[in-house]
């Protein structure tokens, strides 16, 4: 399984990096070149010619910076390819888009256009805790626990599965089904906030360091690989400071542009 970080950040923003400034892009995984998880970073990352390649995007929850650049997708491709984009989401997730995204005002209904008979998007709907088959990979949406409906997914790709956790705070069914998995390659893990936020990260439902080692170890499997993701780019340096303390063997804080084999 070929996973490439298009943006793996809470937050858009320039920041200073050892060889200069660094664009932390929202959420977006392209995963095999054709499935998308999460859609925060595509047209600012992707030629054109990528971008025609994705056939499924996964969306975890309907919070802006995961969808903030799925507009921007469907306007590039109009005339472009010859079957839809499968848009895979829980119901409540696809019912949000279609009502204060893709609602002809706040922009146009690519679930519609150009022609209803070939629109851009196709809704396919996600059932907690059933397995579908998209782009050849095994999609299960699990529950977790975020201010808004959220799943995690766990993506099988014959015997080899990643974990990905969405945007959580304590949670314990995604850990449950995972400790199940056989063939569980990595995880990925947010990591939002600096441990000092953690009231801050208890309100908006999101993990800390400190947290993350919490739902980590309920997985059991201390030598899993684990790419923590989402980090608040004002807070990156010190989360990332942060997670290299937790001492957990093989554990990585994500960055844009990284290609991960797994």
């Amino acid at each position: 399984m070929n996973v490439r970080v298009l943006g793996c950040h809470g937050s858009g923003q320039l920041v200073p990096g050892t060889n200069g400034p660094i664009q932390c892009g929202t959420c977006g995984f392209l995963v095999n070149d054709r499935l998308l998880m999460d859609a925060g970073t595509i047209g600012s990352r992707l030629f054109l010619e990528e971008q025609r390649r994705i056939r499924v995007v996964l969306l975890t929850h309907l919070h802006f910076d995961h969808i903030r650049e799925l507009p921007t997708l469907a306007d590039n491709l109009v005339g472009e390819i010859d079957e839809p984009v499968v848009i895979a989401a829980i119901p409540e997730v696809l019912d949000g888009l279609r009502a204060h995204i893709f609602n002809g005002t706040v922009y146009p209904d690519f679930f519609r256009l150009p022609d209803s008979a070939r629109p851009v998007f196709v809704p396919y709907e996600l059932r907690e805790g059933r397995e579908d088959l998209l782009c050849g990979m095994g999609v299960t949406p699990i529950r977790v626990n975020h201010v808004v409906p959220t799943v995690g997914f766990l993506l099988r790709e014959g015997a080899h599965t990643v974990l990905y956790s969405g945007d959580t705070y304590q949670t314990d069914a995604l850990w449950q089904v995972a400790q199940d998995v056989t063939g569980l390659r990595a995880a990925f893990i947010e990591s939002s906030f600096p441990n000092e936020m953690e009231e801050l990260a208890r309100v908006a439902k999101h993990l800390t360091p400190a947290l993350l080692a919490q739902e980590f170890a309920k997985m059991a499997q201390p030598e899993l690989p684990v790419y923590a993701y989402h980090l608040k780019p004002r807070f990156r340096e010190q989360i990332r400071q942060e997670l290299g303390q937790l001492g957990i063997l093989h554990l990585t804080a994500l960055e844009e542009g990284q290609t991960l084999v797994l």
